[in-house]
């Protein structure tokens, strides 16, 4: 097979009998949340996030995010030069103890002997025949108050106690406008490279590095670069444009953002560095056999 066949092959989604079970794993969680009698009278919204909501996943990729979300308290934070002082105190039942430990009891009504509850974020429901893996994560709404505009998001306590900040929609909302700038190649393109991780992976080429780390940085080349006619040109185009504002130290202006854009890509305690980046460009080149 010629490279432009296989990358063109590489664009795709995962396949129909993925998303099938995609889409079951889903209705399924609804599905126990909805029946569990403690959630009665409480205000829960549940959607999905990441890969799978994004529409970027590809088949070692096709695990399943869900957000619970706990609307009825709202944790903020606000910027120094703001004086916001806050609402009424919370005086219901949700702590987020007890909205992780019903939802565990939700899920294992509806998964016997599936669930796993080792890790500090999400639960995990295990995978079937019938069904891919599932991560739901329990949550609170959240905001970020600034002078200007409040930013919505979503605060995860961990068992471990430390405490993480989402913005799941902005990701969403971002992901669909660059896709659409692009003609629908933005997408597209981030299948292509995470499938690149996923071989270099499997084969021992290169490390293992988090799907949307690569979603982030296809996110930040400009638009411009998938106007070429072909996949090659493209993807040479986005992997020279990543090593090129990688290769460096962190820049103090221009700097490269995540996909829902309210937190840098690159700073100290993130899950990756530039010189993964640097190293991820240089051997998915090689990888794909680029002159």
């Amino acid at each position: 097979m010629i490279l432009e066949e296989k990358l063109i092959r590489w664009t795709k989604p995962s396949s129909e009998t993925e998303q099938e079970k995609q889409e079951r794993i889903e209705r399924m969680i609804r599905e126990a949340i909805s029946s569990h009698n403690a959630f009665d009278n409480s205000s829960l919204t549940v959607f999905t996030k990441g890969s799978y909501a994004n529409n970027t996943n590809v088949k070692l990729d096709s695990d399943v995010d869900i957000a619970v979300e706990c609307t009825e308290v709202i944790y903020w934070e606000k910027s120094e030069d703001y004086n916001y002082k806050g609402g009424s105190p919370y005086t219901g039942i949700w702590t987020p103890q007890k909205l992780r430990d019903e939802l565990i009891l939700a899920l294992k009504s509806k998964f016997p002997k599936q669930i796993d509850t080792s890790g500090s974020t999400a639960i995990q429901i295990n995978s079937s025949s019938a069904r891919v893996n599932a991560d739901v994560v329990p949550c609170f709404s959240y905001k970020y108050y600034t002078k200007f505009s409040d930013v919505k998001g979503t605060k995860i306590f961990k068992t471990d106690g430390s405490k993480a900040v989402n913005y799941p929609m902005q990701q969403l909302e971002n992901g669909i406008e660059k896709n659409n700038r692009t003609n629908r190649l933005y997408k597209r393109a981030v299948r292509i490279l995470k499938r690149t991780a996923n071989e270099m992976s499997k084969n021992g080429i290169f490390k293992e590095i988090p799907s949307y780390f690569v979603e982030c940085l296809v996110y930040n080349c400009p638009d411009s670069l998938f106007e070429s006619s072909t996949w090659i040109e493209r993807i040479k185009n986005l992997l020279i444009c990543i090593y090129n504002n990688t290769k460096n130290e962190e820049p103090k202006e221009n700097r490269w953002l995540e996909v829902n854009a309210s937190f840098y890509l690159f700073y100290p305690k993130q899950k990756w560095t530039r010189k993964d980046a640097e190293e991820f460009a240089i051997a998915s080149w090689k990888y794909l056999g680029f002159k």
